[in-house]
């Protein structure tokens, strides 16, 4: 627990004075901050702190005595979706300002599941909310997965992002995954003479490639000339391709 409450950006101090407050219930700043390991000074500034997170509240009670009140933790969650509110506003204005900036292609190589997993979650924040991706059914299903994908897929629709995939016959395994306006994928299958053997997503200015699990490994390369050629042959590729039945 103290680990996750120092993820919201409480310190040492500030967590053991909040937890000893909501153990507590309704008591004076010196019973909490003896509860706490604290001095009364520093109890009286660490609730001043948590109240303005809307975490504890204060009360005069008899005699003068400050009570400690402690609030619905909820309060987090709803100070989440606030900065979850300001950040998706923020964060595409900051993200035209980036793009916009002239700047050499950046490559990051990602090793391993944890890696491929990164990579392809990264995919999501496309801008445009449209993926083109060509996939090899055989080795996604060995990694990251069926059960890893099935999320990655249910985040892309929470999201909005419109799939237009390609796969290959020779690296089909099941029939899952087909086209569905519900699911926002339109599927095609490449000539039959085509292998497809490696996956990549191509989005806004960014095209992602994953490897096979025998290689075990994912590239992300950022630049505006790559994608634009990626998509180029994606769409040369599509006009190739048959709907899928």
């Amino acid at each position: 627990m103290r680990e996750k409450l120092a993820a919201v950006g409480l310190d040492e101090k500030e967590q053991r004075f909040y937890l000893a407050a909501l153990e507590l219930g309704s008591a004076p700043v010196t019973l909490v901050a003896m509860r706490a390991g604290v001095t009364r000074t520093n109890g009286y500034d660490l609730l001043n702190r948590l109240e303005r997170r809307g975490l504890l509240a204060q009360v005069h009670g008899e005699e003068g005595i400050r009570q400690v009140i402690p609030t619905d933790p909820n309060i987090l969650i709803k100070e989440w979706e606030q900065t979850r509110s300001m950040l998706d506003d923020l964060v595409p204005e900051l993200r035209s300002m980036f793009n916009s900036t002239p700047r050499k292609p950046r490559i990051r190589f990602h090793e391993g599941e944890e890696g491929i997993q990164r990579a392809l979650w990264s995919t999501l924040d496309c801008q445009s909310k449209h993926l083109y991706g060509i996939l090899s059914m055989h080795e996604l299903l060995e990694i990251p997965g069926p059960t890893w994908m099935d999320g990655y897929i249910a985040e892309r629709i929470e999201r909005g992002i419109q799939l237009d995939v390609v796969r290959s016959y020779s690296r089909e395994t099941e029939p899952i995954w087909p086209a569905a306006r519900s699911e926002l994928r339109e599927l095609r299958l490449a000539p039959s003479e085509l292998d497809l053997g490696m996956t990549a997503y191509i989005s806004d200015d960014t095209v992602v490639y994953i490897s096979s699990k025998n290689e075990n490994y994912a590239l992300t390369i950022e630049s505006r000339e790559l994608a634009s050629l990626q998509k180029s042959l994606f769409q040369s590729l599509w006009k190739l391709s048959k709907r899928y039945k």
